[in-house]
């Protein structure tokens, strides 16, 4: 095919034994009970890598789910997101094992400090030769603030969107201008490895963050790694108009989806991006297989594992709502919480409420992965073409059900009928931010608002 754009493909996990495909984890095949094994986590790297995906994107969560029922006991029980380990820690020996696939890294603003986050991703930069990304998150447990922040409940929603614009701001402070391009000089005969004058504090006084000094890391390839976000509330789609490079986007109504999107895009364009400086991904899952009839098979079989009440306890985390109670074949309300403002976005709309059930929403293999593609290569890849076509978005975020056989199906059966229609296909470039903008340069673009601070190269020797 010619004039179309290969697609982002990202692999969607998590550092724990189950992330959206609930139940799972019992399946024979499936290995992410060896989550706390390097191995796993590098041999997971290797497959996506040396077969054509872009990206492994790794969610997390800094608190226990425990509003089903009113505590923990169920998540544990059923494995769901809990335990759950630091993803950032395995990114460095991936990378060592792996040339171009990129690592997106979800770390929260509400629960973390921006001068040692940006370090963090400073030195993953480094270490990965610039394929790291930041999953702008603003986290939704009130377990999390209880253990992290000493308080009852979490921040207000539109209060931690808040925060988190000063908090990019300072990374951004500190990433793009505190050290200038040639500070580091190494110049032996000097005995002078970096030029002081060139080093600079930021001075960063803020209404949540008092950030006086200069950065701790020399500037690394890419600066300010690729920055990811998801939601689609109000507040959500602003923040993304005005920081996000990647979006995660989902809603199961298709038109819907699309109207997110070109919202968020003219937003964007009112503060003065190019809309086609952000990319969009939407969650979806695949079962593939050499035929549509032997693809069917796969997913019946897999959907025999799901388990119903994990969902549960996963949709309650999300949504704020403790559904242990609430008929699982009654129609779904709508309630306000302070959680995931967009989970329960379908609800809000009177033709889905009638007939939206929690059972229909989280009783099968298509539940928090997003929508589901069944069939051999040829039928998902006319699928997702269609379905892309639809809802403007730019690549998918492809949901596991077992690892690492979701991913290798994909690899095997779907990723070269891609690349035949010229789908798939890494741009040139050293990056993960010029692999996916097919950008001249690794730097964030100049209309992004975190390039105001770039500073300029000196040209002058030193004293």
């Amino acid at each position: 095919m010619s004039g179309v754009a290969p697609y982002v493909l990202s692999a969607f996990t998590m550092s724990t034994v189950s992330h959206g495909n609930v139940g799972l984890w019992r399946h024979p095949r499936d290995r992410t009970a060896e989550y706390t094994d390097l191995r796993y986590w590098t041999e997971l790297a290797v497959l996506l890598d040396r077969g054509g995906f872009d990206l492994l994107f790794i969610a997390d969560a800094v608190g226990q789910l425990d509003v089903f029922g009113g505590d923990a006991a169920a998540a544990l029980a059923h494995g769901v997101q809990t335990p759950v380990t630091d993803p950032l820690l395995a990114v460095s020996a991936m990378a060592a094992f792996t040339e171009r696939l990129g690592f997106g890294i979800t770390v929260s603003t509400t629960y973390e400090s921006p001068y040692l986050l940006a370090r963090k991703f400073s030195t993953l930069d480094h270490l990965t030769g610039g394929r790291i990304g930041w999953n702008i998150v603003t986290s939704l447990l009130d377990s999390a603030a209880r253990n992290i922040l000493r308080r009852d409940r979490q921040i207000p929603h539109d209060e931690r969107y808040a925060m988190a614009e000063e908090f990019v701001d300072v990374t951004y402070k500190l990433w793009e201008g505190s050290w200038e391009a040639d500070a580091v000089v190494r110049d032996c005969a000097r005995g002078v490895y970096t030029d002081p004058a060139r080093v600079h504090p930021i001075a960063h006084e803020g209404r949540y963050f008092s950030v006086p000094g200069a950065h701790l890391v020399e500037p690394s390839p890419q600066r300010t790694p690729v920055l990811f976000q998801a939601g689609t509330s109000p507040a959500g789609r602003e923040f993304a108009a005005r920081n996000a490079e990647l979006v995660f986007a989902s809603d199961p109504r298709p038109e819907v989806l699309r109207a997110n999107i070109d919202d968020v895009r003219r937003r964007a364009a009112a503060l003065g991006r190019r809309p086609d400086a952000i990319k969009f991904l939407t969650s979806v899952e695949i079962v593939v297989d050499s035929t549509d009839s032997a693809a069917h098979a796969k997913a019946g079989e897999l959907a025999a594992h799901h388990d119903l009440e994990g969902g549960l306890v996963l949709l309650s985390a999300l949504s704020g709502v403790d559904w242990s109670r609430y008929g699982v074949d009654r129609p779904i309300e709508q309630f306000d919480t302070d959680a995931s403002r967009s989970i329960l976005a379908a609800v809000d709309d009177a033709d889905h409420r009638h007939r939206l059930t929690l059972r229909d929403y989280v009783g099968g293999l298509c539940g928090f992965g997003g929508e589901l593609f069944v069939g051999s290569a040829r039928t998902v890849a006319d699928d997702l073409d269609a379905y892309a076509a639809r809802t403007g978005v730019d690549g998918f975020n492809i949901a596991y059900h077992v690892t690492p056989g979701s991913f290798a199906d994909v690899a095997e059966y779907l990723i070269p009928e891609l690349r035949r229609r010229g789908r798939t296909g890494q741009h040139a470039g050293n990056t993960l931010r010029e692999r996916l903008f097919a950008a001249d340069s690794p730097l964030l673009p100049d209309d992004h608002p975190g390039a105001r601070y770039r500073r300029e190269k000196r040209i002058a020797p030193i004293p």
